[in-house]
């Protein structure tokens, strides 16, 4: 009776403090217990996620009953937008250790200007990037080792997300700013809802419904601009009147120089970083393309479901960002890496479990989403094999994430060149043709390289240089 009553205990508390987490009521993180700390923040970051996931591979899941052709283009021009998302990433990383830094400061003013100034930069990224892509969408394709099957059914998507990734932009960096302030609760709800409609209105887009016609592929674009956009306009509201730490004034409605240089020296590192992961993804499926559209539509299944998976433990490695930069921020530099090394743990149990499942039920996922064989059986190898290294992973992303919360986008834009560009491309040319392994011998290399990343981060960690960053 009396263990009972202790399950009992237990269960309501931990009832009780997922409540307080989900409704964000809980804002400070640089003081009182540090597991406590991780669970409040975590938690709605986790969930966010999750969404984002799920929307993934609700998304994959509808595209594929249109064409392998469909799927194929999603793999192709992702991998391209994957350079735009490299620039967000890397402005996100800045904006988020900016705002915890002056949030664990508790100076919350400089926290909003920093935060006004991160969406000036994005909205001139946008003008540019956006531009090229409404007017060389069928040139990105084709520069990919698209069909001209591929690129007259598929196109459209290119162009839509390509010309929209505005929302895209915006949604992921408003979001950086309510974490940096440890609001997570806030951007778990801008992603609840944009990609919840997301989810309603990619069937009716794809499919058609009443007045709607069929759109095929295009019409997964435009689901996802219309659910982003009405998410950003969430954001907005929350940033003028709602119930985030981060508030804009007409004060902040203005240029300031001296803190877009100061955004920009510490994004080029995260810029520079992603864009160098990002970029040897292009790689990677140039490579794979050349097995053909079975091989890039497998991959891309197995990616999509990969993501699922990853997305959430990405929601502990952004906690621990916002625990060292506001950890750090209050002068609390042995709290901040305590905060690492237990969130990656945590991590890397969740990651361990979930390698468990998909390396004895690859083909039963990739099933789910396809009946093709030769889509099936790239698909399953992929996702057997590259989920091999998810232990790996879990310390990867968080102690990058870590460094990227204190401030340090360098360090982690060096140790992604070699690991990234000197290594796992080649290494994946030689798999893949010269040792005629194929597709197979790019999954290999992928799982090969993000585990020796995480190796170096962990060695590069403990020396402790991250904690003397000034931003």
């Amino acid at each position: 009776m009396g263990q009972q009553s202790n399950y009992i205990s237990y269960l309501s508390k931990f009832i009780k403090n997922f409540k307080i987490a989900i409704s964000g009521s809980e804002k400070e993180f640089t003081t009182g217990g540090l597991n406590r700390a991780i669970f409040m923040l975590s938690i709605p970051m986790i969930l966010e996620m999750v969404m984002e996931s799920l929307f993934a591979i609700v998304d994959i899941f509808f595209v594929s009953r249109v064409s392998t052709n469909a799927v194929a283009t999603i793999g192709l021009t992702e991998s391209v937008l994957m350079i735009i998302y490299s620039v967000a990433i890397g402005l996100s990383m800045a904006t988020t250790a900016m705002v915890a830094r002056r949030t664990g400061e508790k100076k919350l003013k400089k926290a909003s200007n920093a935060g006004f100034q991160s969406i000036l930069i994005a909205l001139v990224v946008w003008l540019v990037t956006g531009s090229l892509g409404l007017i060389f969408s069928k040139d990105i394709l084709r520069l990919m080792g698209g069909s001209e099957a591929l690129i007259s059914e598929g196109y459209g998507y290119t162009m839509v997300m390509m010309g929209g990734n505005v929302t895209i932009i915006l949604i992921f960096l408003i979001n950086a700013i309510f974490r940096g302030a440890g609001d997570a609760s806030i951007a778990m709800k801008t992603l609840w809802l944009s990609n919840g409609l997301n989810i309603i209105l990619d069937p009716i887009f794809i499919f058609g419904f009443g007045p709607i016609e069929p759109m095929g592929v295009q019409g997964a674009a435009v689901a996802t601009t219309i659910g982003r956009g009405i998410g950003v306009l969430y954001q907005v509201y929350n940033l003028f009147g709602g119930k985030s730490l981060i508030i804009f004034s007409f004060e902040n409605l203005k240029i300031d120089l001296k803190i877009i240089l100061s955004l920009l020296k510490v994004s080029i590192g995260g810029i520079g970083q992603f864009l160098i992961e990002t970029a040897s993804w292009i790689f990677l499926v140039r490579i794979i393309a050349e097995f053909g559209s079975d091989a890039v539509a497998g991959y891309t299944i197995a990616f999509r479901i990969i993501v699922f998976t990853i997305l959430p433990s990405w929601g502990m490695a952004n906690a621990a960002a916002t625990l060292v930069g506001q950890n750090l921020g209050a002068n609390q530099p042995e709290r901040a890496e305590k905060s690492v090394w237990r969130s990656a743990l945590y991590n890397m149990i969740f990651l361990a479990f979930i390698s468990l499942i998909f390396g004895i039920w690859a083909e039963s996922f990739i099933g789910f989403f396809t009946d093709l064989p030769e889509v099936s059986k790239y698909g399953a190898l992929g996702l057997r094999i590259i989920c091999f290294g998810y232990v790996f992973f879990a310390y990867g992303m968080v102690i990058g994430q870590a460094y990227n919360g204190a401030g340090d986008t360098k360090t982690p834009t060096i140790v992604n060149f070699w690991v990234f560009w000197v290594f796992q491309i080649p290494f994946s040319y030689l798999l893949a043709k010269f040792l005629n392994m194929g597709p197979e011998g790019v999954f290999i290399a992928i799982t090969i390289a993000h585990s020796a990343l995480a190796v170096v981060f962990i060695i590069l960690f403990r020396k402790g240089k991250w904690k003397l960053v000034n931003i």
